[in-house]
């Protein structure tokens, strides 16, 4: 900088000529004042310039410090899912899903989503054997299998075991089965692996669809005729009522089909009802399904009690396979719907 480094050498000389005539002094004080006002102007441009240099020095490292915040936040990989206890934070995109409870095991695979391990009724499934065939059968008490799984999602039933283990291994959302229907059900899984969209379409095809082929069937068998679901299941005949899987969702509510008083007053409770053979008769309606479990003693189909019902008498007696039919999720749903449609309707 050459003016401030003449400014201090004549600040020097100022020093040492004290002593000089007053015709220097004369010439000098103009000199001085020239100088003060060139040094004046150079700490204000050096200070402008200073200021302006932090100023931007700031705004880049805020912009950076924003930009980073936002990616933080985007790429956090997580997300709160008000589940029924509480909110959960949850992965963004799970990769590696436990479920362990039958019951929401297809409603996860509708969605697709990966999944490591599932209870051995869901590999037993017919519809979902394939998919689930490296899949890995767990419980709620298999936690050392869980654990060498590495989920980064477990979900069940809201009765499950080890729960607070469970959440040690992974983010653990667990549901009351029946609290909401089958649609809604969905729609909370599509929530909480971030599919809701995915969900909510098929929420809305199915009902409007389904309704439509109850319409249809109304139509043919007649808006009173009543239907009834049968199952065999650990050597007992039972009838089913309202929202108890085995096509009772689509049945009662998307048909609006009729039930038997009997059954009707009988799962008023428990949503299911055991009966003998003697008396199966008064439980079965116009149309009967038979969810029928071939390794189940089936027997009772041989009696002439059975043989002189009139559903079966009328070839109205449909069977279905019962592992196929037990669940109420998008993929056993639209099975059944397939079901009803060819044996109702002849399609």
């Amino acid at each position: 900088m050459p003016i401030i480094s003449y400014c201090n050498e004549n600040d020097f000389h100022i020093q040492r000529e004290k002593g000089e005539s007053h015709h220097m002094r004369k010439l000098f004080v103009p000199f001085i004042f020239i100088l003060v006002l060139l040094l004046s102007a150079c700490g204000s441009n050096s200070a402008k310039d200073t200021t302006e240099n932090t100023t931007t020095s700031n705004e880049s490292t805020s912009s950076k410090t924003d930009a980073a915040g936002s990616s933080s936040e985007s790429d956090s990989g997580t997300f709160t899912y008000q589940s029924e206890t509480g909110p959960v934070e949850v992965p963004s995109h799970p990769q590696r899903v436990v479920v362990l409870t039958r019951f929401l095991t297809g409603n996860v695979m509708a969605l697709d989503v990966p999944l490591v391990g599932v209870d051995e009724m869901s590999k037993e499934n017919p519809n979902f054997k394939e998919k689930l065939a490296n899949t890995e059968a767990v419980t709620d008490e298999s936690l050392e299998k869980i654990i060498e799984l590495n989920p980064d999602l477990i979900i069940g039933l809201s009765d499950i075991k080890n729960v607070d283990k469970l959440k040690q291994i992974a983010p653990t959302v667990t549901y009351t089965y029946g609290k909401v229907d089958f649609l809604k059900q969905q729609l909370e899984i599509g929530k909480l692996v971030n599919k809701e969209k995915e969900a909510q379409a098929w929420v809305e095809d199915f009902d409007a669809r389904s309704k439509k082929v109850g319409e249809e069937i109304k139509a043919k068998i007649g808006a009173n005729a009543t239907v009834s679901v049968i199952e065999t299941f650990n050597k007992q005949l039972y009838v089913y009522g309202e929202k108890f899987g085995r096509g009772t969702e689509i049945l009662y509510d998307q048909f609006g089909l009729g039930m038997p008083d009997k059954v009707k007053e009988a799962t008023k409770k428990d949503g299911f009802f055991a009966v003998s053979n003697e008396v199966l008769k008064d439980y079965m309606g116009d149309y009967v399904i038979f969810s029928k479990n071939a390794d189940e003693d089936n027997s009772f189909q041989n009696t002439e009690t059975y043989k002189n019902i009139d559903a079966v008498k009328n070839n109205r007696v449909f069977e279905a396979d019962a592992k196929a039919f037990y669940f109420n999720d998008p993929l056993s749903m639209e099975y059944q719907l397939e079901f009803f449609i060819e044996h109702f309707l002849g399609k």
